[in-house]
This record gives structure tokens, sequence and C-alpha cells, in this order.
């Protein structure tokens, strides 16, 4: 996490937002077809700096997509397609990316931060497009578009990526096409987000020419993460995720279940990003903010098994990694995703990173996640290890 200059920031808001044209509106699908997933309902230009106006050479433009909820109810989705200007004529791969935890407020969305050069994982983005890979970066439901934020609903959110990347090859501007070699990438919550994504691209979206999956710091267990973190430093991911699966799934009622304390800190949650986030909530445990553990109810245990990975084998091949050393999700939960995909046939390697910690191995591991899907863009074989 780094520390940005408010100041510098809002003058290159400024400077940017002068630049920037106003949106286009698109029709939906083709003519005489109903909206698809994935299609195009609006797209602007838009810029992408890794810190404010630094120069990266290429093209950005702001979308909303349609998408498709966690019980399958069509939505609208923002996000960011970046395309370098390399002058490359034929086809370039293109990657999904999903970023980890920013927070729920509609100010945290990737798409908000990316044209000013305050996002936190935009360093990480620009080593794919120096590749000359382009990038669609998605805001996830809720985050930057009316409702909350469903933060850690699973399904949501591999929806979410799959449908950006079928909207980037539909972006006539960014000339990519249908028959696009995909990666998926993802950590942390982009871990949750690219892990799903990966599972469910063969029936959801099977017309996308995935290559492989590269995922990290992946949460694959709810529960599990939520006992782990109970009074501890991150403890306020837990009241982070309650408050994301109670808006996907409202009868879960959780403000019967908060006290005035608990409903003071979701409410702020809701508004702000992870830094204020998580300090607000850490070190406290559940019993702390509510007057009874809705994770102790059998609707909550069976929305929150509902993002549970691990029970379908990914089509492509995935490459996913993990800290021993993880202080926010459990290395054991890395490892049995990791058996689980592998005793359903799936093609795994996987990476134990044994220095360091949750946030530290998004960056340690970037060079080798990006090679990895290199050589899946180039056609060489996985080296599964299951």
């Amino acid at each position: 996490m780094r520390i940005r200059s408010s100041a510098l920031a809002a003058v290159a808001a400024l400077a940017l937002s002068a630049a920037i044209p106003a949106t286009t509106a698109r029709a939906d699908g083709e003519a005489g077809q109903a909206p698809r997933p994935g299609d195009i309902v609006s797209s602007a230009p838009s810029a992408f700096h890794p810190l404010p106006g630094q120069p990266t050479h290429t093209k950005a433009w702001k979308i909303h997509y349609n998408s498709t909820t966690a019980d399958g109810a069509p939505n609208v989705v923002s996000g960011t397609v970046v395309v370098p200007q390399d002058g490359r004529t034929g086809p370039r791969p293109l990657i999904t990316y999903a970023v980890g935890t920013v927070g729920m407020g509609d100010s945290c969305a990737p798409s908000n931060n990316l044209p000013y050069g305050t996002a936190m994982e935009a360093n990480l983005i620009q080593q794919l497009t120096l590749r000359g890979w382009a990038v669609v970066v998605t805001d996830y439901e809720g985050l930057g578009t009316p409702g909350v934020h469903t933060y850690t609903v699973g399904p949501s959110a591999g929806h979410a990526m799959l449908d950006a990347a079928r909207a980037a090859t539909r972006l006539p501007e960014a000339g990519l096409s249908a028959n696009t070699p995909v990666g998926i990438m993802g950590y942390s919550q982009g871990g949750q987000a690219s892990s799903w994504a990966a599972e469910l691209q063969g029936s959801y979206a099977p017309e996308l020419q995935v290559k492989g999956t590269a995922t990290g710091g992946v949460p694959a267990d709810l529960m599990k993460v939520a006992d782990f973190n109970n009074g501890s430093y991150g403890s306020g991911l837990i009241f982070m995720a309650a408050a994301g699966q109670d808006a996907a799934f409202p009868e879960l009622r959780l403000d019967s279940y908060l006290n005035p304390a608990g409903k003071a800190l979701v409410a702020g949650m809701k508004e702000n990003c992870v830094a204020i986030d998580a300090i607000a909530g850490s070190f406290k445990r559940i019993s702390d903010l509510t007057t009874r553990n809705p994770l102790d109810q059998p609707d909550w245990q069976a929305r929150l098994n509902q993002s549970r990975l691990g029970r379908t084998a990914p089509a492509a091949p995935v490459y996913q990694y993990h800290a021993l050393g993880d202080e926010l999700i459990p290395y054991a939960v890395g490892s049995r995703l990791r058996s689980d995909w592998c005793a359903k046939g799936a093609n795994v390697e996987f990476d134990t990173i044994w220095i360091g910690e949750h946030v530290s191995g998004v960056i340690t591991q970037s060079l080798a996640a990006g090679n990895w899907l290199a050589d899946r863009f180039a056609g060489r074989s996985a080296h599964p290890d299951c």
C-alpha cells in the first residue's frame, strides 16, 4: 500500500477530467437480439497511469457492460479496458484482471483510480501491458455502480471477470476479436474472482479462448477464513464480507444481527476504502459487534458455502500460488483448493511462496505469474504437479 499525495491526485484528476470525452451509449446485442452477458452498455475514453501523470503508451476506455449476479439475474458492471499503443497490428492476448480488496465505497473502484495513478495494483497491470497484452479490469458488482458491492460473493465476481473479457473483445476501438487468446489473473479478492472465473468458464463462457488462469492468495473457503481472522489483524475483512454477502442476498438480514457498534462499523465500511475499513475493523471479534453470530445460522452458512471453490475443475490450466506465512488467508485453505482441483482432474501447477506474507505475495510472484501466462499464450505445455 502506497501513501499518495491527495493534492497531486486532485491536480491530475482535474487535468484528466477535462481531457476525457463524454460517455458513448451503445446498443445492447446485435440487431434484433436481447442483451447478452458481456454486451457493452456504454463506453468512454479513459486513461491508464500507474502513478499520477506517468506515461504508459496505452489507450484506455471505461466501460459499462452486462453481466450476471450470483443468482443468475442480469446486472450491469463497470470496468476499464487498456490496450498498448506499441504499433502491433496482429492479434494480441487479453488478460481479464481482478484486483485484490480495495474497499466497498464507489470511490475505491479501479476505474475511478486507474486514470489518475491512484490504483494500488496499477504497477502490476503495467507489467502486463509492457508485454504487449491488452488488459480489462473489472470493478466487480456494485463497486462504482448502483448498489452495495457484493464483496466475496464468488459466482458474481467470476461472472464479472468473464463478461469483462467478452466486453473487451466487443469494444471495436480495442482492436480485439472473439478469437483473442485470454488469460485470467487475480490475487486475494482477485484470487477468489479469478478462481471462480476459471471454474465457471467452461459452462458460462465456453466461447472465450481461455489459455490459463494465474490465481493467488485465494480465499477458497469463507467459513474457514472467517474463523481464522476472528479477533485478529484481518477481522475487518469478516465484516466487509458479511456486508457483501448481505448485499447479494438481502434475505440474510445482516442488520438484524448487529449491535449499535456493528451497525456503525458496517455503515462506514460501505462508504470507505480498504485502508480505513481494515483499521476500523481490526482486532474485533464477531461477538463484539453482534447480538448473535450470523455465521452460526444455516442460511448464512449455505450462502457462504455457495462461494466455496474446488467443486468444479477449471477447463484451462491453472497456476496457483500462496504464501506459507499468509496472515490473512490460511495457507491450508489454498493448498486444499489445489487438492480439490487435482482430485477432479484439473491441470494445476502450485507454487508455495516460502518467504513473505499476504500482501507481498502478489508483488513477488507477479513476474512468475506473467511468465506462466506467456508460456500458455505461446502454446507451450503446462507442467501440473498434482
